[in-house]
């Protein structure tokens, strides 16, 4: 076994020494490399009252002012469709033909029935005119002659029921042309040439929109309605809304309220409600969707800058200036959005300042150095 010396115990005690020396004037040299980490600047805004406009969007089906589902009125089968899908037709425009024999004939057989009344009409009123001299000159009796008065009223009701006959069959005519009824929009035509159509088909042989102005029906929650109401006595032009179409872009022209129904639907706890827009350039169509915004003013509202909330697991928080110029993680609840900001609903008080910077670095009681500026946010 080896044995040192005491020489040799010395020099390694002296080693040691030394390294430990090294090491504790090293690390003490980086300690004092190391600058000391001055608070961060932080801009805070001072929350105040302010006006607010906030707009809330309602999905909503978009119609006509007048649609019109075209049926046949006589059955038959479908000669000529004079139209496409699609096309724009002006009232009294021939749109289908059904074929029209039968009808024609009927036109015929009537008119010859009524021609046969008449005739019976007139043969009567002779045998009246006859026997009328011969009573008054007792030649023959009385009875005679309301024989024959009653006979020619007989007549005459024959010749009432074949006109009426007559009109009937012209009209069942006429039916087999079909026109349109208002101005519009031709839609699907599901019927081709040679298909029997009848007035009990389920399926219209067309639609018809006019979309001169067009209506988009949407619904209000019972609440949202009853603050609708409660606004609509304070607020002006609360009946006008504005649209945004299918691609999300805002329709041009503003649209005017109106109820559609009077009720709240038990079913569904809503009220029915129509916005009626210009539509002069034809580009809204009937069964299309879009979204009706209506327009909610708030006069005593507090504003937080969205860029200044964190959104952690759909709840909302800001860091608010505390004692001592740390900062404190405050929730708060939304009332909603007006631009970029949200107004608060609760959990925020007027006074109190809210950063607006460094939102990713800021932690609970972090110390900071405010920068203080008062709001200006919906004035």
């Amino acid at each position: 076994m080896l044995k040192l010396t005491s020489k040799t115990r010395n020099t390694f005690k002296g080693m040691i020494f030394l390294l430990c020396s090294l090491m504790f004037f090293s690390c003490k040299e980086q300690a004092q490399e190391q600058p000391e980490q001055l608070p961060l600047t932080v801009d805070f805004l001072q929350i105040s009252i302010a006006n607010a406009d906030v707009a809330k969007k309602y999905p909503g089906a978009i119609e006509g002012s007048v649609n019109v589902d075209l049926k046949a009125q006589v059955s038959g089968y479908l000669e000529k469709i004079f139209v496409k899908e699609g096309d724009y037709v002006q009232k009294g425009q021939a749109l289908f033909k059904i074929k029209a024999e039968v009808f024609n004939e009927q036109v015929n057989n009537s008119s010859a029935t009524l021609k046969a009344a008449l005739a019976a009409q007139a043969n009567a009123k002779l045998e009246v005119e006859k026997i009328r001299p011969l009573v008054e000159g007792k030649v023959v009796s009385e009875i005679q002659l309301q024989t024959a008065e009653a006979n020619y009223e007989a007549a005459s009701a024959q010749v009432t029921q074949a006109k009426a006959m007559l009109n009937s069959s012209k009209i069942n005519a006429e039916f087999s042309l079909i026109k349109a009824p208002i101005s519009g929009y031709i839609g699907r035509i599901p019927n081709r040439i040679g298909n029997l159509v009848t007035p009990t088909d389920l399926v219209p042989l067309t639609t018809l929109s006019d979309i001169n102005q067009i209506f988009v029906y949407f619904s209000l929650t019972e609440a949202d309605y009853i603050a609708f109401m409660k606004e609509k006595g304070l607020q002006k032009n609360i009946n006008t809304v504005s649209l945004v179409m299918a691609d999300g872009s805002e329709y041009a022209h503003k649209g005017k309220l109106e109820f559609a129904s009077g009720n709240i639907d038990r079913t569904t706890g809503s009220i029915a409600l129509k916005a009626i827009f210009p539509n002069p350039d034809k580009l809204l169509r009937s069964g299309g969707s879009a979204g009706v915004i209506l327009q909610k003013a708030y006069h005593t509202a507090l504003l937080v800058p969205m860029a200044s909330v964190k959104d952690i697991q759909d709840k909302y928080f800001v860091f608010s200036l505390a004692d001592s110029n740390k900062v404190a993680m405050k929730p708060f609840e939304i009332e909603g959005k007006s631009g970029s900001n949200y107004i608060v609903k609760s959990g925020i008080s007027e006074g109190e300042k809210i950063a607006l910077t460094s939102i990713d670095v800021l932690n609970e009681g972090m110390t900071v150095i405010p920068k203080i500026t008062k709001s200006s946010l919906g004035k």
